[in-house]
């Protein structure tokens, strides 16, 4: 009899890339209200369906619950079979046996659905134990209301904990979720990407293009704004200007790609599955162009030359 550990490899079957929901009613980061609304995401939620897109991610924490509500409401409108993953934070007060069961009803009823195809622990967070919340994910797994499990920003250590755990209940860790960008490459010196391979879990890349940094919109004269002009200054702009004039030089090559385009092929040529934030239809419709091509091995391999020596 096939079990889930057995069917998880078909989760992501034909999928090169999905849609990050993360700013997805958010304030605080992404200025949800002012710059783009609920009408914006509706529209860039149909035109993924319209250009192919399945796999969509959100979190309980985004908007505080509003992304998956959002993701929920859309997805009503649309008969197509969706591929959502979600994820649990193991907030320090959330000790009880039927935490992640409870957290859990909950993002099903903001999103509408019955099942979630993967679901992930958000962090590792004391003083739950992992091979505690792997039980408890292992359960939710077997009552069928989970098809998949998987992890985010976890190390080697607790990633390979995770895996023990549920190998112990006869399943398998289908996915962990990293940053990863041509600006954040530490999944490669970690060990998480060679990890991920040697133990069939698929990689999915949040960030990856650095909150916008490597789209080659934002310069001194045109910052970014709010937490991201915080956390990517002027000058952290001009530090980058090397690899973004690259990513400009090998998109010529290819019929005029953008840096963006081209940022989203090289994660994609590592064997990750990028989810770049999607919050008007035009974002959208950029990011497909990543879609249907491949960067060369020495490009790929120049790319990650100037990348590694940036002086970030």
């Amino acid at each position: 009899m096939e079990t889930a550990a057995d069917q998880r490899s078909d989760l992501f079957k034909g999928i090169e890339m999905g849609i990050g929901t993360w700013s997805w009613g958010d304030r605080l980061i992404w200025d949800f209200g002012t710059d783009y609304d609920s009408n914006d995401i509706r529209q860039a939620f149909r035109s993924a369906i319209d250009f192919g897109f399945r796999f969509f991610d959100t979190a309980e924490v985004y908007g505080q619950g509003r992304s998956e509500e959002y993701l929920g409401e859309f997805a009503q409108e649309t008969n197509e079979k969706l591929i959502i993953a979600t994820k649990f934070m193991p907030y320090p007060w959330r000790l009880g046996s039927q935490a992640i069961k409870k957290a859990l009803r909950a993002s099903l009823v903001r999103l509408k659905i019955d099942r979630i195809a993967l679901y992930q622990m958000h962090q590792a967070i004391p003083p739950v134990k992992i091979e505690t919340w792997m039980g408890q994910m292992a359960e939710v797994v077997h009552e069928g209301l989970v098809e998949a499990v998987g992890v985010s920003n976890y190390d080697i250590n607790q990633t390979m904990a995770a895996q023990n755990a549920l190998l112990r209940q006869g399943l398998r860790l289908a996915a962990t979720q990293m940053e990863y960008s041509l600006l954040a490459r530490q999944v490669e010196r970690n060990g998480i990407l060679e990890l991920c391979k040697e133990q069939g879990i698929r990689l999915i890349a949040y960030s990856p293009l650095t909150m916008g940094v490597l789209t080659g919109k934002y310069d001194r004269e045109h910052p970014l704004k709010g937490f991201r002009g915080t956390k990517y200054s002027t000058s952290y702009l001009e530090k980058v200007k090397p690899l973004i004039n690259s990513l400009k030089k090998v998109g010529i090559e290819h019929e005029g790609k953008t840096p963006a385009q081209v940022a989203l092929n090289w994660v994609i040529c590592k064997g990750s599955i990028p989810i770049p934030g999607e919050k008007t239809p035009r974002q959208l419709e950029e990011n497909t162009g990543a879609l249907g091509w491949r960067l060369t091995e020495d490009e790929v391999g120049t790319l990650d030359e100037i990348s590694a020596n940036l002086k970030i």
